[in-house]
């Protein structure tokens, strides 16, 4: 991915975090976006410098409609004008009973998780070339929801799938690639591997254990890279078997 530049939108911990160092020490220049914590941004930052490439952190909130297009705008022009990788990465989780769920839980939800997803595409598909790629972050919860208590969250990921195939068949004939990766329980400062649900988390796993950001970064990395430059509009389960 030598000189090849990226976007990784919530890039400042877990999975994002993750995919921005690994897409660095693959060659690329990677900008990320993150919404309150500017330190862990930073330290994102520090680590992608450290591989001798470019790193930019962008504040940008995924709920705001005119965000994303300028984070993207932005990641660009601070790049070097052109953009190759879009990582959608960012998004919310809000988990409870049916009932309890709030006309502002649904906005938010939907806000971020999709329409946030939909005018990044939008917008990094306008910048980008031939063997351009987005990448876009599910979840196991779209092929098996396992218990209550996740029906905004398993509805607002699911709705990537249908926008996956649509952005593969829209984009494909430009060179474009669109894929989306659907992780498990993995073990970041959102879902602990050591908390309070984790335990039954994992005995749903085929392998019976969470798995790591870096897990999830490494399929990340090989979808934007030119090794999977046929692979377009297909799910990939990152999930230690919770589908299985």
């Amino acid at each position: 991915m030598n000189g090849r530049t990226a976007l990784v939108t919530g890039g400042g911990r877990g999975i994002g975090a993750a995919t921005a160092l690994r897409l660095a020490r693959r060659g690329a220049d990677v900008a990320i976006t993150y919404v309150r914590d500017e330190a862990a941004a930073r330290k994102v930052v520090a680590g992608i410098e450290a591989t001798g490439r470019r790193g930019v952190a962008l504040r940008a909130d995924a709920a705001d409609p005119a965000a994303q297009a300028d984070a993207v705008a932005r990641a660009a022009g601070a790049l070097g004008g052109q953009l190759d990788v879009l990582v959608n990465n960012a998004g919310v989780g809000v988990l409870g009973p049916l009932e309890s769920l709030t006309l502002a839980d649904v906005d938010r939800v939907l806000a971020v998780n999709v329409r946030g997803v939909f005018l990044a595409s939008q917008a990094a598909a306008a910048r980008m070339g031939r063997g351009g790629r987005i990448v876009t972050i599910g979840t196991c919860m779209t092929q098996r929801v396992p218990g209550p208590g996740g029906t905004l969250y398993a509805m607002s990921k699911s709705a990537l799938t249908g926008l996956n195939k649509a952005l593969a068949r829209e984009l494909g004939a430009r060179g474009i690639t669109a894929n989306i990766v659907h992780p498990g329980p993995v073990d970041t400062d959102m879902n602990p591997a050591d908390g309070p649900y984790a335990e039954g988390q994992s005995a749903m796993t085929a392998l019976g254990r969470f798995g790591t950001p870096d897990d999830v970064a490494s399929m990340v990395a090989y979808l934007a890279g030119d090794e999977a430059a046929y692979v377009t509009g297909a799910e990939f389960a990152v999930d230690g078997g919770h589908a299985a």
